[in-house]
């Protein structure tokens, strides 16, 4: 970091050595006096000069430069820095294309800043340049620390209307609608059905992406509770992709002739169904918590008491992390993944209860908050406990595979 930071300070160093030159041109001496007088010309060649320079910085030290020279005034290098924040604006806004939605809504917000905070300084640029005139800075100087204050006042002013300024651009650059070809299976190669060890590799994989959108569901539903309702909406659609995800696996399977299988792939292809519909019942009860969430609690305006709130947050991260490695035994087989999985379980189900026991307390306690929201909160921790199960029936097909009979007999328990 610090040899990056070093490249940098250098770099910018070099542009501006490179560029004095250039200022005792007369050629470039004309071109910024006929500047003066016009705040406009001069905000649109800062913005031209950050996006020759891909960076606002380095057109700032430039502008500092040609300031020192004394060749044009004061106001007219001022709108110069402004202007370069608008290019540095404009520059994201061109690299942003190709990024994910999200980036986009963030790169125009940004921008929009950045020229509403132009449109309130520059009727007032002549006024402010003579204020800073009263006071003993070198033109460069008064240049680096008007682009500091500048900036860090209008991130100030502005923070207020993030949330607006959010909306805007999400009406503006809306997110894509999921649509059936987005979600379509990516691995199960028809051509591949008459090769069943080929198939069953690709069910895995297409069973391995269906893990991953029930994991989107568990980190959408987190956000949900900490009341970020639009994430039910999202919900709902990755619940859509497990639906066709699961059917899609479930017929690619029914197409493998069972009587060309070996015993071991027999057994690989029952773990995959049964792997594939624990998924796919899991997302239903994802769904089910999330439309629970929003009809007894954010559309009433009634909140989890503190402690409920993080014993929940609590046994989703436990849920995410016994998800990520039920989906590695699946793939690997491995029998001490398993144990651990099993164990896990065990353990989830002995906090769940704990959990349970001190809401129960926290009603003996009057907790006002525990009383408003109990049938919620019960329902989610029943819920989260048959997840669990889910996720981890996984570790009972690897550990069957094992054939030992002191696992069979930990099987039963």
């Amino acid at each position: 970091m610090g040899i990056g930071l070093g490249l940098i300070i250098l770099a910018l160093q070099l542009i501006v050595t490179s560029a004095e030159p250039i200022t005792h041109a007369s050629a470039v001496q004309a071109i910024f006096t006929s500047l003066s007088g016009d705040t406009i010309l001069a905000l649109l060649v800062g913005a031209i000069f950050a996006m020759v320079s891909y960076s606002s910085l380095a057109a700032v030290l430039l502008t500092a430069t040609l300031s020192a020279t004394g060749f044009m005034p004061l106001y007219i290098s001022l709108c110069i820095v402004i202007g370069s924040n608008i290019g540095s604006g404009l520059l994201a806004l061109i690299s942003s294309r190709g990024q994910s939605i999200s980036s986009r809504q963030v790169v125009i917000g940004s921008l929009f800043f950045k020229l509403i905070g132009a449109l309130l300084v520059l009727p007032w640029i002549t006024i402010i340049a003579t204020k800073i005139q009263q006071y003993d800075f070198s033109p460069a100087e008064v240049i680096i620390y008007f682009h500091v204050i500048y900036n860090l006042v209008r991130c100030v002013l502005m923070l207020p209307f993030v949330g607006p300024m959010a909306k805007l651009c999400q009406k503006l650059v809306p997110e894509l609608p999921v649509t059936g070809t987005e979600v379509a299976p990516r691995y199960l190669d028809p051509s591949a059905v008459d090769t069943p060890s080929l198939a069953i590799a690709n069910a895995v994989r297409e069973t391995l992406r269906l893990g991953d959108v029930v994991e989107q569901m568990l980190q959408r539903f987190q956000a949900l509770m900490e009341g970020d309702r639009l994430q039910k909406r999202e919900i709902s659609q990755l619940e859509e992709e497990v639906e066709l995800l699961h059917s899609s696996i479930k017929l690619y399977m029914a197409q493998i002739q069972q009587h060309d299988l070996g015993t071991e792939d027999s057994r690989r292809w029952a773990e995959i169904i049964d792997t594939a519909m624990n998924l796919q019942q899991s997302s239903a009860i994802i769904a089910r918590m999330s439309g629970e969430v929003v009809n007894k609690s954010l559309d009433h305006h009634l909140n989890l008491s503190e402690e409920g709130r993080r014993e929940l947050q609590t046994l989703l991260e436990r849920l995410q992390s016994n998800l990520n490695l039920a989906m590695s035994v699946f793939v690997s087989g491995n029998m001490e993944h398993a144990r651990k999985l099993r164990r896990a379980k065990h353990r989830f189900r002995l906090l769940n209860q704990r959990y349970s026991f001190a809401h129960v307390e926290r009603l003996h306690l009057h907790n006002m908050q525990s009383i408003e929201t109990s049938s919620l909160h019960t329902s989610l921790l029943g819920d989260m406990k048959r997840l669990n199960s889910l996720f981890c029936a996984v570790a009972y097909h690897a550990l069957e595979r094992s054939g030992s009979s002191s696992e069979q007999v930990n099987l039963q328990q």
